[in-house]
């Protein structure tokens, strides 16, 4: 874990409230306070209000009590997890320069040329945005976030789409920063190697608790208080019983007895304020299986495997950036695979070389070389979560994904997966992003699908869940082709096949 010396105090929040519209508080007279240098993991349940947090800090919200005081001149950015619709066209110098909106910067092809490089991404100034590869662009946005040289970053999963490799350059970056930083992760290793402590959002009680020490210690104390409240809730709870049955006993008495009645009275109150107000660990979605789509037989007897692969493209990396060369032709290779029921293909390759472009052309049958047994249903989770619509409510999104199932039973995998009766008729746009990411994993099971494709299917998701959605991946009975750039993650799932589009690349017929 990092150290840092203390400096003065840069951000403070003076009993802070906020508040979606009326019996949905976020924050409720919050207080916490960082200093300049500290770097801090913000934890707390999906939907809790990380990201309105951050908001806040940014002045995208205001609160509606207390205050947010930030040191006089300070600089903030973030480092943002999705690019915005109008940034699509821009060309990299382009979207470099919005960073100084209204200013001139002239050397803004050094500076460019500096945070790339932190990133490890290469490619030329008038390359297009839409252009660079999911990860790619998590690394163009964390550029653009330190363009500025900001004294407070905040970071909203950094590491979603970030090979190996990324999250190494990020990791290294972070640990020489010496300004304030403030990270939204799920990865403990990654928050262990660089973080000074833990801001913990309480989704219950809607207050921040603020931690010192290394982030797995802090997620066991965390744990360790949860339990202390809830056994000394328990012991004032016998107690209150108990008090409560001999003030009965003696209410119904005269004289002196009502008199004792009255102070055991008053000792109860005392007791039921001594009550700590209900925390709960932060909840893990039960465990819960994706069944499978069952085939013909005689079409499998037939045609062989449910999916057979022949060819695959891959997209060289852009080492021609510096060229001029806005994006390399992809590369056709031959290869021999075939997945037949219960067989899991995990896809591995360096940022930019075409893994989601591979698994988006599988799920929609484009993938030249590739060819799957007829009928076979495709459930498709896309890490941007593109497929979504986000104005159309959660029970709509969910009635459209189902396969043969009634409204009980649509109702009851919703449920599993934290989607609450009140969230039902909310757009999808309202959820939080670890919010979507269990909407999604609810459709595949919903859609009952013969084959899963899924591009990054950690990303955003609580890291509670993952242990629990790792084994109902090893469970499904179909065909898995997945891409994870979560070691621990993958090393929960029975791999039966590997396809390293880099290794793959880099064969003596490399061109």
């Amino acid at each position: 874990m990092a150290t840092y010396e203390h400096g003065d105090v840069i951000l403070r929040f003076n009993d802070v409230s906020f508040e979606y519209g009326h019996n949905k508080p976020v924050l409720d007279q919050v207080d916490f306070s960082m200093r300049e240098g500290a770097k801090m993991a913000l934890m707390g349940q999906n939907g809790a209000g990380k990201t309105t947090l951050f908001q806040l800090i940014l002045g995208e919200k205001q609160p509606e009590d207390g205050e947010i005081v930030i040191k006089k001149g300070a600089t903030i950015s973030i480092g943002r997890q999705v690019l915005r619709r109008e940034e699509h066209q821009l060309t990299v110098r382009e979207f470099f320069e919005s960073a100084f909106p209204g200013q001139k910067i002239y050397n803004i092809e050094p500076r460019i040329e500096e945070v790339m490089e932190i990133v490890n991404l290469h490619a030329p100034l008038t390359r297009k945005v839409s252009e660079f590869s999911g990860g790619q662009q998590a690394r163009l946005l964390l550029a653009f976030a330190l363009i500025s040289k900001p004294d407070i970053l905040l970071l909203d999963e950094p590491t979603n789409n970030l090979d190996h490799a990324g999250i190494d350059h990020l990791t290294k970056f972070l640990l020489e920063y010496d300004k304030t930083c403030i990270v939204i992760s799920h990865e403990a290793d990654f928050l262990n190697s660089f973080t000074h402590g833990v801001l913990y959002l309480d989704v219950y009680q809607h207050k921040v608790e603020q931690y010192v020490g290394n982030y797995a210690d802090v997620v066991k104390e965390i744990s360790a208080r949860i339990e202390r409240d809830r056994r000394e809730n328990a012991r004032l709870a016998r107690d209150i019983t108990n008090r409560k049955e001999q003030f009965n006993f003696f209410a119904q008495k005269g004289g002196h007895m009502r008199d004792v009645a009255r102070k055991m009275r008053e000792k109860i109150e005392e007791l039921e304020e001594e009550v700590v107000d209900s925390r709960q660990e932060d909840k893990t979605i039960p465990e819960f299986g994706i069944p499978a789509q069952v085939l013909d037989a005689t079409e499998l007897a037939d045609t062989g495997p449910i999916m057979k692969f022949t060819q695959v493209n891959i997209i060289p990396p852009h080492g021609s950036a510096h060229k001029g060369a806005s994006h390399a032709k992809p590369i056709s290779k031959k290869i021999e695979i075939a997945l037949r029921r219960g067989d899991k293909l995990l896809i591995k390759g360096p940022n930019g070389i075409g893994k989601s472009t591979l698994l988006n052309a599988l799920a929609t049958g484009r993938a030249t070389g590739v060819s799957i047994i007829k009928g076979a249903r495709v459930g498709y989770y896309r890490q941007d979560f593109s497929g979504l619509d986000f104005e159309e409510s959660v029970y709509k999104t969910l009635a459209a994904s189902a396969f043969d199932c009634s409204d009980h039973e649509l109702r009851g995998v919703a449920a599993r997966f934290m989607l609450t009766h009140s969230l039902m008729n909310a757009k999808v746009g309202s959820l939080s992003e670890g919010q979507k990411g269990l909407l999604a994993f609810a459709q595949l099971v919903l859609a009952k699908p013969g084959i899963l494709i899924m591009d990054e299917p950690t990303n955003h998701i609580n890291f509670r869940h993952l242990p629990v959605i790792a084994r109902a991946l090893d469970r499904f009975e179909g065909v898995l082709v997945f891409v994870s750039h979560m070691a621990e993650f993958v090393k929960q799932i029975k791999v039966t096949h590997e396809l390293d589009l880099g290794e793959l690349l880099s064969k003596s017929d490399k061109k």
